[in-house]
């Protein structure tokens, strides 16, 4: 897959900046890497070729969960988990399957934490399962309620995303948007309990918080589902259908990546 061609002008803008950042997204097709500098971007093209079904990064170091094993690092070595769901970093490496086995990486071995539900996503010390959310504490696992748990945002204040509504971690599980969730986010390694920017999806719309009650309908130029949401100097979204938008401040920019199957987004 080559890069895009950007117009002489995009490519003057382009190569004058030096806040290039990398996001990786993974895609049936396998881990595909794309450059961005603010809302234009560069080159992009498959890093590595796998089912990849989900991918998180945190201080330089990548994971991906895919179908024949979680991988890590920049060859993507196998680590022998096992088939898997999802991948994030809570405390150290953590993974999920399908059978809702839930398990740390450490040492070179995978410790079992525990079993759920069906594993759909990871967030810091959060699994979002689906008969609910779990919390990682220690070695174990502890069921922290809801169920139907299609994702889960970790970092601030938890949110999320069932198949009846967005909810927010407060006295209990509040919901604050009703709806067939299946994905939030919250300002990436930047967040922490003042950073209140948020974005979180149904089927049908893409919403973002702006203050910590205030949801709003965002309007994106595609009629596509958006999948995921991350953060670098622009929000970075990504559509099932393997388009990308970018929002640096000044509206949404898109670019069709040419891959479909898209699981998750990370910033490298």
């Amino acid at each position: 897959m080559a890069g895009h061609d950007l117009s002489l002008d995009e490519k003057r803008v382009y190569d004058a900046r030096g806040d290039r950042e990398e996001l990786l997204v993974a895609t049936e097709l396998g881990v595909v890497a794309v450059s961005v500098s603010d809302d234009l971007v560069g080159e992009f093209g498959v890093d590595h070729r796998c089912v990849a079904r989900d991918v998180a990064c945190a201080d330089g170091y990548v994971a991906v969960a895919a179908e024949e094993d979680v991988l890590l690092g920049t060859d993507y070595g196998e680590t022998g988990f096992g088939p898997a769901t999802a991948v994030g970093f809570g405390d150290g490496l953590l993974a999920g399957d399908d059978d809702g086995r839930v398990a740390r990486y450490g040492d070179g071995d995978w410790r079992t934490l525990g079993r759920v539900g069906a594993v759909r996503a990871v967030d810091g010390p959060l699994v979002a399962a689906a008969d609910g959310v779990y919390r990682v504490r220690g070695d174990e696992l502890v069921d922290a309620g809801l169920d139907d748990v299609r994702d889960v945002a970790g970092a601030g204040v938890p949110l999320a995303a069932t198949g009846a509504a967005l909810y927010r971690l407060g006295n209990g599980w509040m919901d604050v948007l009703a709806g067939d969730f299946h994905a939030v986010s919250v300002g990436g390694e930047r967040a922490h309990v003042g950073d209140e920017r948020a974005h979180a999806a149904t089927t049908e719309a893409l919403y973002a918080r702006e203050t910590t009650d205030e949801w709003t309908r965002v309007d994106v130029p595609v009629d596509e589902r958006v999948v995921d949401v991350a953060y670098a100097t622009a929000i970075c979204a990504i559509t099932a259908d393997g388009t990308l938008l970018l929002d640096a401040g000044d509206g949404w920019r898109t670019r069709a990546l040419g891959v479909r199957g898209v699981g998750g987004l990370a910033v490298r």
